[in-house]
């Protein structure tokens, strides 16, 4: 992930910090708001905007560090949260009377919840189930302190409000964010995940013929496609589906003839040359 220049390396000489290290973060963050409701240049804003970044840089860490042990690298989340400080400083109005933690704390945890979302997922999981193992995952916190044992997802789902199947298949996409290895050992021996995995399969030389074969027939009329699901999965006979279509039986036999030859045709067509 590329490095996003977001914060300044260092405060301009009129840092408002002083030469008083231990000034704290709440301080310096009022006193610039202070001196931004006063500030009658861009210049002069824009050093106070880069003060009241720096006053939280450590809040924002802090807010990624929540984030850790996901599949994403911690600094790759602070540097998110880092964009989403920037851009609730840059469009904070002094004048609001708003506390800046609690107005920048949802940007930040937007642009970390965004990210997760468009870049985190190795495999992916609809939207609706990454946004529920979010909430899986502080009702796991609170529910473990709370019962002193890890919670069933039956308790999960009743502390959340939502239904007990979406809290499951939450559940079981665990994990998509980073899958296993396959150089990942067993157990105690050498054995890897891969060295387990069979190296001949019959069936794999059909599966590309199986893709074709599908993509092809999700081409045609939901009509047509009944009929070959009635005739080779069914297996009924053309006379059982003309009675189903109030057709005759010849009607049925030209019908399928004609997708066979259809079907053959586009599998020539997709069919990678050797």
């Amino acid at each position: 992930m590329a490095t996003f220049a977001i914060v300044p390396q260092h405060v301009e000489p009129h840092s408002l910090a002083g030469p008083d290290a231990d000034v704290s973060p709440a301080r310096r963050t009022a006193a610039a708001i202070d001196l931004m409701r006063s500030a009658t240049t861009a210049i002069e804003r824009r050093r106070l905007v880069h003060e009241l970044i720096e006053a939280n840089v450590t809040v924002a860490r802090a807010m990624a560090a929540r984030y850790r042990n996901r599949g994403i690298d911690l600094d790759d989340l602070e540097q998110v949260a880092l964009v989403g400080l920037t851009k609730a400083a840059q469009r904070f109005d002094p004048t609001a009377g708003n506390d800046f933690m609690a107005y920048a704390a949802p940007t930040i945890r937007g642009e970390l919840r965004r990210h997760f979302r468009d870049s985190g997922w190795m495999i992916r999981v609809p939207r609706r189930l990454q946004e529920l193992q979010a909430r899986i995952a502080t009702a796991e916190q609170d529910l473990l302190a709370a019962l002193g044992r890890s919670p069933q997802p039956s308790e999960i789902a009743a502390h959340l409000g939502a239904e007990l199947d979406d809290v499951v298949e939450a559940l079981s996409a665990d994990g998509c964010f980073r899958p296993t290895s396959l150089e990942t050992r067993t157990g105690e021996g050498s054995d890897t995940i891969a060295s387990l995995i069979g190296w001949h399969d019959p069936g794999l030389a059909s599966v590309e013929a199986r893709l074709l074969l599908d993509t092809a027939i999700a081409d045609l009329p939901e009509r047509e496609r009944r009929i070959l699901h009635w005739r080779f999965v069914d297996e009924r006979t053309q006379a059982e589906i003309a009675d189903l279509l109030g057709l005759t039986q010849a009607q049925v036999s030209r019908i399928l003839a004609r997708l066979l030859r259809q079907l053959r045709a586009d599998l020539s067509e997709q069919a990678p040359a050797a």
